[in-house]
């Protein structure tokens, strides 16, 4: 996957959502939340489903 510019904003709403999740506590909201930003940010150039596999990278697996 190519270098892609993740927003903080993005990278904010994918860690609490993946913390709740860890938890077993995802709610609605904030899977809402982040589905909504990735929606908005589609308008950068780069496509939905890839940025949301990069922020999903990021923050699930930093190391990498």
């Amino acid at each position: 996957m190519a270098d892609i510019d993740i927003p903080a904003h993005l990278i904010e709403l994918e860690r609490a959502a993946w913390a709740e999740q860890q938890a077993g506590a995802l709610t609605l909201k904030t899977a809402e939340a982040v589905q909504a930003a990735y929606r908005r940010h589609g308008v950068s150039g780069v496509g939905r489903m890839e940025m949301e596999m990069a922020t999903k990278k990021a923050v699930r697996h930093p190391e990498g």
